[in-house]
């Protein structure tokens, strides 16, 4: 059984014990101008983003509260141990039970915004509405820095949404087209193939593939008749990037086939399970930045029925993420984050038309995160007895998607190319108002 570090430190205390310089720029605090280095600045190489859409009950996942009574719990009124003592997690999360060293729990995320587009946005870019600019999300920077300018040469695209984007806000923002983005499309739980949109085309073989493009080689007498032109070089580059992706090995990435059955068993064979091993498959491929749009956590009604097949579903997914990123390696330098946009009212709703359901909570939520840097077996905050208040060390997304800007090497006070050349910065400044705005020190 692992020992649970010594979490009672307030912010003020912890700030004030860390005094450091990150890579030779400055980090400067709105409680404390002191700036402080970082032990692991820079050693993550890729995020990994598992996504709640619609938002996840805290209560019911990682900051249960059995003592509340029925009309809190309802049905899910059970949390067990981990492997970390003092912390406890929902009954239906066993696998993430047994791996609660690998990864630390912030029960006391708030913006105290209820609806789902703000929400979305505010805790993917970690900037608040209103100034007048779009701003990115946290996907579409790692995309800039780590992908187009950080030296990335795969051919998949550094910024991959499995299966599809929410469409709650232009995750690219500012930057523009280039940063959005790839969604594959498809199911990777399919039995037969995972259909990527652009790469894999349903019912169409690999030699009908060739077939096909030695067709179009053929008919194109153009190209045989100016094969030193620029513009029809250009094109041959992407002609062969496009079907080294189709028909060559940048494309196997995302043939599950390729993995043994057990593996697969283990991640579960549903959509969300197989996508976890898709993402594990594309970070080892070196790309920076994968999102899993998990769907399904919008549960206005019948939110029990839905839970008693979606926790177990996120136990193992999320689980066996953990333990094979750990178990090839892969876990020291990759970021796994999770999060809905918010969470859910810890008082059920039992009346019609809900039957049971929970509603809309800005106010509090929680947040998971794990390697790159951040420590494990943590938790950070505390609400009260029924989930509907915190009690101690309230967490902003800013001051998150901050301190995982600062593990993947990014400067928080660098600036992003507006297209209108106004000055903007990664992150939130001092001077610019938002609360906390520190760092998540007790992660590090």
């Amino acid at each position: 059984m692992k020992t649970n570090p010594n979490t009672n430190l307030t912010r003020r205390e912890v700030m004030s014990t860390t005094l450091l310089a990150v890579g030779g720029w400055w980090l400067v605090g709105p409680e404390s101008r002191a700036a402080s280095s970082v032990p692991n600045a820079g050693r993550a190489k890729a995020v990994i983003q598992i996504w709640m859409w619609g938002g996840p009950c805290h209560i019911d996942t990682f900051d249960p509260k059995p003592k509340a009574g029925y009309d809190y719990c309802g049905p899910l009124d059970k949390d067990i141990p981990t492997n970390v003592d003092g912390i406890r997690i929902n009954e239906n999360l066993p696998i993430l039970a047994k791996n609660a060293d690998k990864y630390a729990i912030i029960r006391t995320m708030t913006h105290g915004i209820n609806a789902h587009e703000t929400a979305s946005y505010v805790v993917q870019t970690g900037r608040k509405p209103g100034d007048g600019i779009v701003y990115p999300c946290v996907g579409a920077v790692v995309s800039y820095f780590k992908g187009y300018r950080g030296g990335y040469k795969g051919l998949i695209p550094p910024y991959v949404v499995l299966t599809r984007p929410q469409g709650r806000f232009s995750e690219a923002g500012f930057l523009g087209n280039r940063y959005k983005p790839f969604a594959t499309g498809g199911d990777p739980s399919s039995r037969t193939r995972f259909v990527v949109e652009g790469i894999v085309a349903e019912g169409i073989t690999e030699e009908r593939q060739k077939a096909r493009r030695d067709l179009m080689l053929g008919l194109d007498r153009l190209r045989a008749a100016r094969p030193s032109d620029p513009a029809i070089q250009e094109l041959d580059q992407a002609d062969h990037q496009a079907y080294e992706l189709i028909l060559g090995d940048a494309g196997k990435v995302f043939d599950l086939n390729q993995e043994k059955d057990e593996l697969r068993d283990r991640y579960g064979r549903t959509k969300f399970g197989q996508a976890c091993l898709v993402a594990r498959r594309l970070v080892e491929r070196g790309v920076p930045y994968v999102t899993i749009n998990y769907e399904g956590w919008d549960t206005h009604k019948q939110h029990f029925t839905a839970m008693k097949r979606m926790l177990p579903e996120l136990d193992k997914g999320f689980g066996t993420l953990l333990e094979d990123l750990h178990e090839r390696g892969l876990l020291d330098t990759t970021i796994v984050w999770w999060s809905g946009e918010f969470g859910r009212t810890p008082r059920v709703q039992w009346e019609p038309p809900w039957n049971g359901g929970r509603n809309h909570f800005g106010r509090v939520f929680c947040a998971v995160v794990a390697g790159g840097g951040f420590k494990g077996g943590r938790v950070v905050g505390e609400t009260d007895e029924k989930g509907e208040q915190i009690v101690r060390r309230p967490a902003y997304p800013w001051e998150l998607i901050r301190t995982m800007y600062v593990l993947l090497g990014i400067d928080p006070s660098a600036t992003l190319p507006h297209p209108q050349g106004r000055t903007v910065y990664v992150s939130p400044q001092p001077n610019e108002g938002y609360e906390g705005g520190e760092l998540v020190t007790e992660l590090l």
